[in-house]
């Protein structure tokens, strides 16, 4: 048995300099990891509360006064006991007492533990039934940032390099020439104009939404003709964002529900787009179904806010046919265990899996443990940025060992 001997939180701060929580997990054979949470700031309505009322400071002091005693002495291998204590420690549905993040920390921070003692990778500890590590994710790349990532940019809040060479390095190496293109012809068009890059590392420029796509769109040509590798164009809507009373709020005009659906789907056709993600705000069931009817034989259709990684939401999603993939974040349900819950039933009603990033993130490498473990379709971290491109080292690095 891997019995834990002790856990520590502390402060961390993420990539917008906001104060998060990492958590130390030490075993009684010495065995030691740790693991910092994200936070996110397009967050969906049903996630569990990253922080309780007080924040950091009132997380880490409940966390010292009843979380890290409660779990001594647990079996860390058994990873169902471990996030089953955070669960009863907290009491509550959303994590309001102990904070998702602190729950989140400290549950990868156990299984990497568990995969040091044993001398495993994070992957080998969390895969699920038929994963060998051979079979590599997509990238999902930011490369241009709106909506509540860019204040100032486009309204879509990401415009997405999704590079689908089975070869992780060619992959990665597409993404990153999109995003490099992008910024020199951006500052080949706007000389005058001071650019610079949103909270995920995309570019932020002046531009509408469409002529935005339109360079994104050049930007994954010339990468295809240069690298002779499958990198397509994407987008992410964050449409939650700017739905309200009952229609989308573009700047220059709103749109009701059934316009909305009609208008994603006419730029999936005009611009080629393989990755949909949050095209309708997130209680929008019905008509995320209408968008995958229409789209969903030629793009990935993601929902991110619409299901919050939450299993009981993706259940509602597959009974309506709602989307064909599912964006996993692991904060978002707090625990290493709910997370591959909701990835067993995605896997077991085909549906996709994308591992996600948060805006405001760590600099360390797990994410990309638990897109390979669980079978990811692809990894959704960004392009440029310490704590993006550790995800993308980390890949490769999982990608050299596979080869051996």
């Amino acid at each position: 048995m891997s019995r834990i001997a002790s856990v520590t939180l502390d402060p961390l701060f993420d990539s917008r300099a906001r104060a998060t929580v990492e958590a130390t997990v030490v075993l009684d054979s010495g065995a030691h990891a740790r693991a910092g949470a994200p936070s996110g700031a397009s967050t969906g309505a049903h996630e569990v509360r990253a922080f309780p009322a007080g924040g950091v400071a009132e997380a880490i002091a409940t966390a010292r006064a009843a979380v890290l005693p409660a779990l001594v002495g647990v079996d860390a291998s058994d990873q169902r006991a471990v996030d089953g204590a955070l669960h009863t420690i907290d009491g509550t549905p959303d994590f309001s007492r102990i904070g998702g993040n602190t729950a989140t920390a400290i549950s990868v921070a156990a299984a990497m533990a568990v995969g040091e003692e044993t001398h495993r990778p994070l992957w080998k500890v969390i895969a699920r039934p038929g994963i060998d590590g051979r079979s590599f994710p997509a990238i999902v790349g930011n490369c241009m940032n709106g909506g509540v990532h860019a204040i100032g940019g486009p309204e879509f809040q990401e415009f997405i390099a999704y590079a689908t060479d089975p070869d992780p390095d060619r992959s990665v190496r597409a993404a990153i020439r999109v995003h490099a293109w992008i910024g020199e012809e951006l500052h080949r068009r706007l000389p005058t104009i001071a650019l610079g890059r949103g909270d995920e590392g995309g570019w932020v420029a002046p531009l509408g939404n469409e002529a935005a796509l339109e360079l994104l769109v050049a930007a994954c040509a010339k990468a295809r003709d240069e690298l002779g590798t499958e990198v397509h164009p994407g987008i992410d809507l964050a449409a939650s964002e700017f739905f309200r009373d009952g229609t989308y709020r573009y700047r220059d005009r709103a749109r009701t529900p059934e316009e909305q659906v009609a208008y994603v789907g006419e730029l999936v056709d005009r611009y080629g787009l393989r990755y949909l993600e949050d095209p309708l705000d997130e209680e929008a069931f019905d008509g995320f179904s209408a968008v995958t009817r229409a789209v969903g034989a030629k793009a990935l259709v993601v929902g991110d806010d619409i299901y919050t990684t939450d299993i009981r939401r993706v259940a509602r999603g597959e009974n309506q046919h709602a989307s064909n993939a599912v964006l996993i974040k692991v904060n978002q349900v707090g625990t290493l265990t709910d997370t591959l819950a909701t990835v067993d039933f995605c896997r077991s009603h085909d549906l996709a899996t994308v591992t996600s990033h948060r805006s405001g993130e760590v600099p360390e490498g797990w994410l990309a443990h638990v897109a390979l473990g669980s079978g990811a379709r692809a990894l959704k971290c960004g392009v440029v940025g310490g704590e993006r491109v550790a995800k993308l080292n980390e890949l490769l690095r999982l990608r050299r060992a596979a080869e051996g």
